[in-house]
């Protein structure tokens, strides 16, 4: 469902598929893990393909939440404008603000910077 990676000290997380709603727990709870064991690292989230859905925006808002709360960069990516435009939309704009990518590298290449 996931896999992880630290790149240049920022940790990325590939969604590899949707978990759909029964999956979306499980999946926030894996992630939720990594950033709380990387931290403070920044984080980015790369959906593959398959992954961008509805039960993933979910997830990653959630997790938007919990990296506003803990004070770390998140960063997502992914090649659907219309899942972009979706995450820009309902990003909670109280906290930490959520950045959304095209590209992996220029995700990773930013983050990396902001920590800097």
């Amino acid at each position: 469902m996931l896999s992880h990676s630290l790149d240049h000290g920022v940790l990325v997380i590939t969604i590899h598929e949707d978990p759909g709603i029964g999956g979306r727990a499980a999946l926030l709870m894996k992630i939720s893990d990594l950033v709380r064991a990387y931290r403070p690292a920044p984080v980015v989230v790369l959906l593959d393909e398959p992954a961008a859905r509805g039960a993933v925006v979910s997830v990653v808002l959630r997790v938007h939440r919990l990296c506003s709360r803990l004070g770390t960069l998140l960063s997502v990516v992914t090649h659907s404008a219309p899942v972009r435009r979706a995450l820009e939309a309902k990003a909670d704009t109280t906290g930490t603000r959520l950045v959304v990518h095209a590209r992996a590298d220029t995700a990773v290449a930013a983050a990396f910077a902001a920590a800097a």
